[in-house]
């Protein structure tokens, strides 16, 4: 996505294929710019410090430097400051080093400033050569799925999830893939039946479509008479549905044939890197000394920290960052992977990577296989992780009173 940046500025500057600090900074330009108005308060965590009913696209003005500016069109809503482009800058990243085909940017060494309403100046980017080889997609049918939602209302939850799992057993012998979610929406005393309830998923998957198709369906609608009390399904039985899988593989540059097409039907070659390094993991950057001990108050993280989360495949990032120097100083050290596995208890059991960034004030999680197969496969409720961060800045931890 970055390369509809990087492109133009290349050809517009003369930028050559080695001016790597340069290409790096319109990347991280490209980057900012690709998810539209993710960088003028959509999606943000602090969206009600501005009006985002209908926030304008962003344009970047680049620099011969590599240097650029973020602004959007004026008279247009949302708005552009330091937290809107930290944001986007951390969505969808897995580290300091951010490779591309043409050039690695180093997102540790980004400087963000304001430079004004609605201008947010970046600068400071380094550049190095990109890796030796080419990441490719490859996305694949993975067979064929089916989902029941069943409503439990009231007392006795857990009981009657129970016993639809034992009731369902029989008809699920045969699935490859079973996965049962019970999903807690209810409220002791409730006061409307809608918020009494709980939802239980089921989701099977398998390469056969009759498996999972509607005799499966079927036989969960089929309860109804003889289940728990109140039994109901939010949809009736259907057949199963294709899913997609995607895989990355990494193919060398020179594997790749890349072709430049013109408006004129033109076919120019382009040739592959003249240089490549290959990608390692920068040492871990020195942190600010932590705060000192004081009184805290148990408060939910995102008082305090913005996040915002995306996906990669199977894995997901979520990208924390602190809004001041004090904030920053009790993040960076309160913050650690085992923190945020006893915070997200879903990530108990995954691979989790932290990536300090304090440049930005930032955190980068990586959650290997939180996605399964990605979003084409339906894994989880929220496929694309785009939550994931918002569930975290609401989980509470013991926060310094003197940061609220």
């Amino acid at each position: 996505d970055a390369a509809l940046v990087t492109g133009p500025a290349a050809a517009h500057f003369g930028w050559g294929p080695t001016d790597y600090d340069r290409l790096a900074g319109a990347v991280v330009a490209g980057h900012i710019l690709e998810c539209g108005t993710q960088a003028t308060g959509g999606n943000y965590a602090f969206f009600q410090e501005g009006d985002v009913r209908r926030p304008g696209f962003p344009l970047a003005e680049l620099h011969e430097d590599g240097t650029a500016v973020i602004t959007k069109h004026p008279g247009t809503g949302g708005f552009v400051d330091v937290g809107t482009v930290t944001a986007q800058l951390l969505y969808e990243t897995q580290g300091a080093r951010y490779a591309g085909p043409d050039v690695t940017a180093r997102l540790d060494t980004v400087r963000l400033t304001q430079d004004g309403p609605d201008r947010v100046r970046i600068s400071g980017v380094r550049g190095e050569a990109p890796p030796p080889t080419l990441k490719v997609g490859l996305n694949r049918l993975g067979g064929f799925r089916n989902e029941v939602a069943f409503v439990l209302t009231g007392l006795d939850i857990e009981a009657k999830a129970a016993l639809v799992r034992e009731q369902m057993e029989t008809h699920l012998a045969k699935v490859t893939d079973v996965r049962w979610d019970l999903v807690r929406t209810d409220r002791p005393d409730a006061a409307t039946e809608e918020t009494a309830g709980a939802l239980l998923r089921l989701v099977v998957r398998d390469a056969n479509q009759e498996v999972v198709g509607r005799a499966l369906s079927g036989a969960a609608v089929e309860l109804a008479l003889a289940s728990y009390p109140g039994f109901h399904v939010l949809a009736p039985p259907g057949k199963g549905s294709p899913y997609g899988v995607f895989e990355d593989v990494y193919v060398p540059h020179g594997a790749v044939d890349h072709v430049a097409v013109l408006h004129d039907g033109r076919r120019l070659p382009v040739a592959p890197a003249q240089e490549t390094a290959v990608l390692e993991d920068l040492p871990t950057p020195p942190l600010p000394e932590p705060l000192p001990e004081g009184p805290t108050r148990r408060a939910p993280l995102g008082l305090i920290a913005g996040a915002r989360s995306g996906d990669k495949g199977g894995n997901a990032n979520i990208g924390v960052w602190a809004r001041t120097d004090e904030a920053w100083r009790w993040l960076a050290h309160t913050l650690t992977v085992e923190h945020l596995r006893e915070l997200l208890p879903e990530t108990a059991e995954l691979p989790v990577t932290r990536h300090d960034l304090p440049n930005l004030r930032a955190l980068n999680f990586v959650v290997e296989g939180i996605l399964g197969e990605g979003v084409a496969a339906q894994h989880r409720f929220d496929p694309q992780a785009k939550a994931l961060g918002e569930w975290l800045r609401s989980r509470h931890l013991d926060i310094p009173e003197a940061l609220l």
